[in-house]
């Protein structure tokens, strides 16, 4: 029988994770409890609608925002997108550009894209070799007449690199220009950054479910939402709240909130195995991202003479769930464009996410099996002793 990955082959956290047990149980008691239109007057709306506020507000302490400043999306993609949107018709008097780094998530790209169709423009800030921004470049671009907004992420979702956010927000400050750091990657794995004046994020990623996102807008910036006017979600989110979603997601996060840092530990301690095993194990290897500055649960390699496909294929079949290409599409496994801007191989790639549950036998088993796949692999395409 052919294995498949299963629970303790499961390395792919970063697209997303099961289910946290407290998510689980705050889920199925908000469908008994919460499952009212939180807008309504009557007892079940009214409690509803506590259940909805003290969500929030465990949220924004996590973030470091006011509960009145956090809202909450579909997901994270559309938590960037009205995020982008917004800051550009809020100030679209300052000019219609958007500066944001090379690397950045394919939902800031895709923003910045329409910006471009609707007659604005795009300008993307290149990074080194690990993938960290050019901070003096970013203040350059900054600096310039007619932009709207910044977005630099937290962290890099592909390869780990924590971005340079303190000095790009003092950049941006200086320059009069709103900051939005799309925290995906970073929020439940580390501590999240203060410098931000937008800021979004994604439940299914700390362990909560999927269809939650966040959009945190702080106080005073110009903000202005792109959809028709809906009273919902501070007027930002148009429709119902899922508020079983959404009080699941908030008890996850509040969970590995309270363990981040023993598990931020363990992750650490793990990757750095596999950052020292896989280049002894596999000839030919080329491990990418900050080997210090990064996200605790995030490392990435690439294989010479291997694609990405049979990776991905020949790991799964030895029951490890990974991701290669472009994380952000990996489905069409779609050449990656933050490999590309850092410079460093974009083919043959794995990118393994550790999930919290993650055990020591799983990380001792990947790099067991692994020398073996990429090896078959390089045989069956001809590439050995080359």
């Amino acid at each position: 029988m052919l294995a498949t990955s299963g629970p303790n082959g499961f390395l792919d956290a970063a697209s997303g994770q099961r289910l946290h047990p407290a998510a689980r149980a705050a889920l199925l008691a908000a469908y008994d409890d919460g499952w009212a239109d939180p807008a309504r007057l009557y007892a079940a709306g009214r409690r509803s609608r506590l259940l909805l506020d003290a969500a929030r507000a465990s949220v924004a302490a996590s973030l470091g925002a006011r509960p009145d400043e956090v809202a909450f999306t579909s997901s994270g993609t559309a938590a960037v997108h009205l995020a982008v949107a917004g800051l550009a018709r809020g100030r679209a008097r300052a000019g219609d550009r958007l500066v944001t780094g090379a690397v950045e998530h394919s939902c800031v790209l895709q923003a910045g894209r329409a910006m471009e169709s609707a007659g604005g423009s795009m300008r993307t800030v290149p990074v080194d070799h690990t993938g960290r921004v050019d901070v003096e470049r970013y203040a350059v671009e900054l600096a310039e007449p007619g932009v709207a907004l910044a977005a630099l992420q937290s962290a890099n979702h592909e390869v780990g690199t924590v971005q340079p956010v303190e000095l790009v927000a003092q950049a941006a400050r200086a320059a009069g220009v709103p900051l939005l750091v799309d925290a995906a990657a970073s929020v439940g794995r580390t501590s999240v950054p203060s410098d931000w004046d937008v800021l979004t994020a994604s439940a299914h990623k700390w362990g909560g479910p999927s269809g939650v996102g966040v959009l945190a807008i702080r106080t005073g910036v110009r903000w202005r939402s792109p959809s028709p006017d809906d009273p919902r979600e501070g007027g930002r989110v148009p429709g119902f709240p899922d508020v079983p979603a959404v009080l699941a997601a908030a008890a996850a996060l509040e969970a590995v909130d309270a363990e981040r840092e023993m598990l931020a530990a363990r992750a650490t301690a793990l990757v750095a195995r596999i950052r020292d095993q896989v280049p002894v194990l596999v000839p030919d290897v080329q491990v990418v991202g900050d080997p210090e500055h990064r996200l605790p649960h995030i490392v990435t390699f690439s294989c010479l003479y291997v694609d990405g496909e049979s990776l991905v294929s020949g790991l799964d079949l030895a029951g490890f769930a990974i991701s290669s290409g472009s994380a952000c599409v990996a489905d069409a496994l779609v050449p990656s464009h933050v490999l590309a801007a850092m410079g460093v191989l974009t083919h043959g790639n794995v990118r393994v996410s550790l999930p919290y549950d993650v055990t020591e036998a799983a990380v001792d088993r990947f790099l067991q099996v692994l020398p073996d796949v990429v090896a078959r692999i390089r045989t069956d395409a001809g590439a050995v002793g080359l």
